[in-house]
C-alpha cells in the first residue's frame, strides 16, 4: 500500500530536503522551504531494462527529409518576429514579465488577431474573472473577436475541455495559478508548477496545439518556480520595460524555432500595446545632441540593428566613497571600463560619482557597447560633447585595445539610414570584410586602435 512521505521543497530552486530549515542549502534562499506530501510505493521489484514490457521506439535517419513546420501569423508583426516568423502548432511558449508590464494585454491582442484569421482560440485565466477580461477587450477594441474565455484553475477540467474543443491556440494565464489534483501541494508551489507545465506541454505536442503559458517573475526578474519549466517549453519570452517609460521590449531568450535574443519593440498606450516599426528613431526622438555625456550606440538585438542613447554623468563626489549607479547596462562591465580608463589612460575617476543610463528603458548586454560607454564617460568628464550625428561601437580589452565587433556593416547602414554621418569604430585592418563595410557605407569612419587615442581626441577639444 502506498505510504505518505513528507519532504520540504525549496520554492526558489526546487531542491528537496528531508527536514525543514530556515535556509536552503542549495540556493541560499531564506524561508523558502515548504512542506509537501508525496506518495511512494517503495522501491521497484526489478529493473525496467530487459523486462520485455516496453514497446520498441521508432527510429529515423538524421538525413531524412522533413518539411518545416507551418506557422500561424498572429497579426502582430513584432510578436511574430520574436517567435521567429509566427506561432508553430504543437509548440509550448513561456512568457514572463513584471506585474503590470503588459503580458495579458499583448496576449489578448494576439488571441483576438488569430481568432479573426479563423483559428479557434481559447483564453484561460486563473487570476481574473471573465467579466474583467471582457472589460480589457473593450478597452483594446477587440471585444468582437471570437475568443473563447474560461476562468478556471483545475488542470484536469481544463485539459478535458481542450480535448473536446480542439483549439489552435491556448493561452494559460498564469501557470502559477494552475493546480493538479495528483499533487498534494498548494497552487504555485514548485511541484504544482512543474507538473502542470509538463502536462500542458505534453498536450501541445500530442494535439498539435500552440500553448502559451504566462509565468510570474521573482524580484530578481527570473520566472518563478523550478528552472526545469524553461527547459520543457520550446520558447521562453520576457516582457521588459521600466514603469516610467512607455516602451516595452519583448525578448526571446530561448527559441527552438527561431533566433534567440530577438526583440520586438512596443509602446504601451491607452489602447494597448502598439507596434514600433522603427525602434531606433523612437529611442532617439528626444535626444539633446549637444549635451556632454550623451552618446549614440549602434547595437545588434537579435537580427535587428538598433540605435540607442547612452547617458553618462561624472560628478565630483561629496562622500568618502564614490557612487556607481547603472540603469540598463551591466554594472560589472562599467567597473571594468572605469578601471581601464584609470589604469591605461590616466583618468583619475576614483573621487567622482559615476551615473550611467540607457535611454528608453532598453537593456543592453553586448560587449560592443564598451566604446560607447567609454566615450560617454570621457565626454562627461571633459565636458566636451561627442560630435553631432555620430554613432559609436566597439569592444574594449583590459589592455586598453579596442577590438572589432561583428556585423559592423549592418550597424553603419542603420546609422546612415537615420541621418548619422560619422562612426567611431575599431580598426578593422585590411581584411576583406572591412573593405566591403567601407565600400557599402557612405558614413565617415574614424578608427581607434586604443582607448588612449579616444581620450586624447577629447582632451584636444577636437569636437565641433
Amino acid at each position: 500500500m502506498a505510504r505518505a512521505a513528507v519532504k520540504y521543497v525549496c520554492q526558489s530552486c526546487g531542491t528537496a530536503h528531508g527536514k525543514w530549515a530556515g535556509k536552503c542549502d542549495d540556493c541560499g534562499a531564506w524561508n523558502a522551504l515548504v512542506e509537501e506530501a508525496t506518495h511512494s510505493a517503495g522501491p521497484p521489484s526489478k529493473s525496467l531494462s530487459g523486462s520485455g514490457k516496453g514497446r520498441r521506439v521508432e527510429l529515423s535517419s538524421l538525413s531524412a527529409k522533413e518539411a518545416p513546420p507551418e506557422r500561424v501569423n498572429s497579426g502582430i508583426a513584432e510578436f511574430d518576429r520574436v517567435l521567429g516568423g509566427g506561432l508553430v502548432p504543437g509548440s509550448a511558449i513561456l512568457l514572463g514579465g513584471d506585474p503590470g508590464i503588459g503580458k495579458s494585454t499583448l496576449l489578448l491582442q494576439a488571441a483576438a488577431a488569430i481568432a479573426r484569421a479563423g483559428a479557434k482560440t481559447i483564453y484561460v485565466s486563473g487570476e481574473e474573472a471573465r467579466a474583467q477580461i471582457r472589460m480589457r477587450a473593450q478597452r483594446l477594441g477587440v471585444a468582437n473577436a471570437d475568443v473563447m474565455l474560461a476562468a478556471e484553475t483545475s488542470l484536469r477540467d481544463i485539459l478535458t475541455t481542450l480535448d473536446a474543443e480542439k483549439p489552435a491556440l491556448v493561452i494559460i494565464d498564469s501557470i502559477q495559478t494552475m493546480w493538479s489534483d495528483t499533487i498534494d501541494s498548494a497552487p504555485g508551489s514548485v511541484s504544482q508548477v512543474r507538473a502542470c507545465a509538463l502536462e500542458l506541454t505534453n498536450f501541445a505536442k500530442r494535439r498539435g496545439v500552440a500553448v502559451i503559458l504566462v509565468g510570474h517573475v521573482t524580484k530578481e526578474g527570473q520566472i518563478a518556480g523550478p528552472r526545469v519549466v524553461e527547459h520543457m517549453v520550446d520558447t521562453v519570452l520576457y516582457c521588459e520595460g521600466e514603469r516610467g517609460h512607455q516602451f516595452r521590449i519583448l525578448r526571446a531568450v530561448k527559441n527552438r524555432f527561431g533566433p534567440a535574443d530577438e526583440i520586438g519593440v512596443f509602446e504601451m498606450t491607452g489602447a494597448g500595446m502598439s507596434e514600433v516599426k522603427n525602434p531606433s528613431a523612437l529611442f532617439l526622438g528626444d535626444r539633446d545632441e549637444r549635451a556632454p555625456g550623451s552618446v549614440v550606440f549602434a547595437g545588434i538585438e537579435g537580427t535587428r540593428p538598433v540605435l540607442v542613447e547612452f547617458q553618462a554623468l561624472v560628478a565630483q563626489s561629496s562622500l568618502g566613497t564614490s557612487r556607481r549607479a547603472v540603469v540598463g547596462w551591466d554594472s560589472g562591465r562599467l567597473a571594468m571600463v572605469l578601471a581601464v580608463l584609470e589604469a591605461r589612460c590616466g583618468l583619475q575617476l576614483a573621487a567622482f560619482d559615476v551615473y550611467l543610463n540607457v535611454a528608453g528603458g532598453l537593456r543592453i548586454g553586448e560587449p560592443a557597447a564598451d566604446l560607447a560607454v567609454a566615450a560617454a564617460l570621457i565626454s562627461s568628464y571633459t565636458n566636451n560633447p561627442v560630435p553631432a550625428r555620430t554613432v559609436v561601437f566597439g569592444e574594449i580589452s583590459l589592455s586598453g585595445a579596442i577590438r572589432p565587433v561583428s556585423q559592423s556593416g549592418a550597424r553603419m547602414r542603420e546609422a546612415e539610414k537615420l541621418g548619422f554621418d560619422t562612426v567611431f569604430a575599431p580598426s578593422r585592418g585590411k581584411t576583406r570584410d572591412a573593405k566591403e563595410d567601407r565600400d557599402k557605407s557612405a558614413v565617415r569612419i574614424e578608427e581607434f586602435d586604443e582607448l588612449r587615442s579616444l581620450v586624447e581626441r577629447f582632451d584636444n577639444g577636437d569636437t565641433p
